[in-house]
């Protein structure tokens, strides 16, 4: 092949690949019928099922079908429980690292929780150790393991921690790991290949009426295959500083969304940090900002519901949306 014909022949694989990737947009679901509001709830999937679990007060779990684009409502939740990323492992749902109890002295709940959806019943499970208790703290799971990272042991009092544990289901023991470089709570975690990111968060002291404007700049990422923490240098900090957003794992990238900080209305920004380039790329706002709440994968798509649309507890929500 001559010059200008492999030229032209690597211009059009370079447009191809750039068209490759979706411009995602995106957009509220009118369902058939509504959820119950709540905010300080999680979000998750099983199979082709979404779920709402917790929140605060008294609440129920409610499913949505998107296949009927309908909703049901499930069991009770065993306690109240908020503030928490819920994780899927096998077919059910784990609730770890929670907290319950009104503001601002919540407590850690001292137990994992197990929701399984086919029995549609709840089960207690582990104690979490008596001394690494805390709550609004960043969970996922990696190769078969559950990891509990960074929270705070007194509501949104004082107490934040760096913490990183390590829960193996299979023979139900707890392992202490690397602490992460700073502590944070309200934030969630991603897992982008071997690599755990945290983006957001902040540290909550109501002790000295500091609680949202204590949001964190800089992210910190966990290498499982090295066993070791990194900070990202300040030019990948997060673009949009906030607590109580969610974190998915999108195109190979770290996806952060919602949130809240000093400003009333809750965050709607929607932005991804390449690992690879370390950079952030900013994706399409929300159409209804909000916080204390969890987004889900589902073929390819992003799904968030509930949550509240200003800074605090409210006005709390029960309409849900998807990024294609």
């Amino acid at each position: 092949m001559n010059k200008p014909l492999l030229l032209v022949a690597l211009l059009v694989l370079w447009l191809s690949g750039c068209a490759s990737e979706r411009e995602r947009h995106w957009e509220a679901i009118d369902t058939q019928n509504l959820p119950d509001v709540r905010s300080e709830n999680a979000f998750a999937r099983v199979g082709d099922r979404f779920y709402l679990l917790g929140g605060r007060g008294d609440k129920v779990v409610e499913m949505y079908d998107p296949a009927t684009n309908r909703w049901e409502k499930k069991a009770a939740m065993p306690i109240e429980m908020h503030h928490f990323q819920a994780l899927t492992y096998g077919d059910e749902i784990y609730v770890v690292g929670a907290l319950t109890g009104p503001y601002p002295h919540e407590d850690p709940v001292p137990n994992i929780y197990i929701y399984n959806p086919e029995q549609d019943q709840w089960r207690q499970g582990a104690a979490v150790p008596e001394g690494r208790r805390r709550g609004a703290a960043a969970a996922t799971v990696y190769n078969d393991k559950i990891y509990v990272i960074c929270g705070i042991q007194d509501g949104h009092w004082d107490g934040h921690v760096a913490w990183m544990d390590e829960y193996d289901p299979q023979t139900n023991t707890w392992e202490r790991l690397a602490d992460a470089p700073r502590p944070r709570d309200h934030v969630q975690a991603a897992v982008i290949g071997d690599q755990l990111v945290l983006a957001g968060g902040r540290n909550s002291t109501a002790r000295t009426g500091h609680v949202l404007d204590t949001t964190i700049p800089e992210v910190d990422v966990y290498d499982f295959g090295a066993g070791e923490w990194r900070t990202l240098p300040a030019t990948a900090n997060i673009p949009t500083q906030r607590a109580g957003c969610t974190a998915v794992p999108l195109d190979g990238r770290a996806v952060i969304i919602g949130g809240e900080s000093p400003q009333k209305l809750a965050h709607s920004q929607t932005e991804a940090l390449d690992l690879q380039t370390e950079t952030w790329l900013t994706l399409d706002s929300l159409t209804t900002g909000r916080h204390g709440t969890q987004a889900v994968l589902y073929k390819g798509d992003v799904y968030i519901a509930a949550g509240s649309a200003n800074q605090g507890g409210g006005p709390e929500l029960n309409t849900i949306e998807v990024m294609k």
